[in-house]
Order: structure tokens, then C-alpha cells, then sequence
């Protein structure tokens, strides 16, 4: 599967106001590993920057007098982006500028033709409901390093992005066991280290009191917050 992780950085909060594209950043993940196949570009916008989205991305006016327009890397994009799967913090926003430019462009293509979409905040609001799901708050969950944060970039925030993804669906990469092989040419199936059937049973911890209240005190949380309540009663009810 081929999965790319996006974002972009624009002059403003709005595009149905005028606001521009300024920075596109894209990481391509094939079979959720990180190939190093990304696509950046800062982009000219032909208008000011609001000076409270600098303050949040840091990008001068200036710096962008010598980029190219949106029309000129547009084929490019669309190349990039063809038949992959786009994972996107907050998809709407970033869909609807890159919709907006493609229209301004004369492009028929739209980003949902293109690819299709999911947005990790709908994902992360529906894994931790009631909780912080901004960018920051995930990397603090899930233990993401994002100490050169200290303003918001595209190519950036797609590969803290990437990052935090892979640690909310499960991880990189999966086992293939189906005779594929290594660099030396060893059958990945025969790596396996069979486990002993007369090895000793399982031993089994059980939880202090104190352990145990803390435990259902938690449950009753989870039940408060999700429809459903806590899988761990359903399954045992």
C-alpha cells in the first residue's frame, strides 16, 4: 500500500478568503515503511502573508519572492499524489486549499479523485475521546520526538506526522511470512524460533487491591466517555 502523510502551510486561515498555499510537504510510506521519497516545495502566493499564520509558521513574505507558483508544480503534485492513500491532520482544511488551487489553476483534478483521504484527527478524537488530539498532544502520547517543532513547517509536520500515525495504528512494518526474503537471501519463514510445547506454563500475576480499584476506576472512565463503555467488560459480560 502506498500511504502519503501531508500537510501544508499557508498565508492564512481561510481559502474562500484569497488565502494561499505557501509550502506543501509530503513523506510516502510503501507498506508502511518510510522510503525517502518525500515532495516539498515553497510555493509564491501573489498576496501578504497574515501576520498571525507567520507567527505560526515562521515563513516571510520575502523568503518566497524567488519560489514558483502553485501552476508550475502543479503536474508534478498530481504525479506525486495519484492513486495513494493521503493521511492528513485535519483534512479539510488542507483539502480544501489544495482544491482551491487546483481549481485556480484550470485543473479538473480534485484531491478526493486523486487519492483518497483519511484524517488522523478524526482518528485520534475516535481513539482518545475527551483528550488533546493536536499535533503536539499525539507526539506526547505517543512518545514521537518533536523537539525541532519550534514553529510549524510542512515537510515537517508530515514526517512528525508519519511518525505519530504509525505509533496510533499499530506500529511499522508487518511480518511477511509468506517465503519472502532477506538481504542474504534467507527465507524469512525459517527465522522463526518454534516455542517448545513442553516449556513451563505461563506464570500469572495477579493485580493488588490497590491495583485492582485503580483498574476499575479506569474502566468507569473509559465507560463514561465511549458509547460502547470498555471492551474488557463487554468481553466478559
Amino acid at each position: 500500500m502506498r500511504q502519503i502523510v501531508l500537510d501544508t502551510e499557508t498565508t492564512g486561515l481561510d481559502a474562500n478568503d484569497g488565502h494561499r498555499i505557501i509550502e506543501i510537504g509530503c513523506v510516502e510510506l510503501l507498506n508502511r515503511r518510510l522510503t525517502g521519497n518525500d515532495f516539498h516545495q515553497y510555493l509564491q502566493p501573489d498576496r501578504e502573508i497574515d501576520v498571525g499564520a507567520m507567527e505560526v509558521h515562521g515563513i516571510s513574505n520575502e523568503s518566497l519572492l524567488d519560489k514558483p507558483r502553485f501552476e508550475e508544480v502543479v503536474a508534478d503534485l498530481v504525479d506525486y499524489l495519484k492513486g495513494a492513500e493521503l493521511i492528513i491532520h485535519n483534512a479539510p482544511f488542507d483539502v480544501g486549499f489544495l482544491n482551491m488551487e487546483l481549481t485556480r489553476c484550470g485543473s479538473s483534478d480534485t484531491i478526493e479523485s486523486l487519492s483518497t483521504v483519511i484524517d488522523s484527527l478524526v482518528m485520534a478524537r475516535q481513539k482518545h475521546p475527551g483528550q488533546k488530539n493536536n499535533l503536539d498532544a499525539l507526539c506526547k502520547r505517543y512518545e514521537v520526538d518533536n523537539s525541532q517543532r519550534d514553529l510549524h513547517g510542512a515537510l515537517l509536520d508530515a514526517q512528525i506526522l508519519s511518525d505519530v500515525y504509525l505509533a496510533m495504528t499499530g506500529g511499522q512494518g508487518a511480518l511477511l511470512l509468506d517465503g519472502s526474503v532477506d538481504a542474504s537471501g534467507m527465507k524469512l519463514a525459517e527465522k522463526i524460533v518454534r516455542v517448545d510445547a513442553d516449556r513451563a506454563p505461563t506464570r500469572l500475576i495477579q493485580p493488588t487491591e490497590e491495583e485492582a480499584v485503580l483498574h476499575e476506576s479506569r474502566l468507569d472512565a473509559v465507560d463514561k466517555t465511549c458509547e460502547e463503555g470498555a471492551i474488557w467488560r463487554r468481553e466478559l459480560s
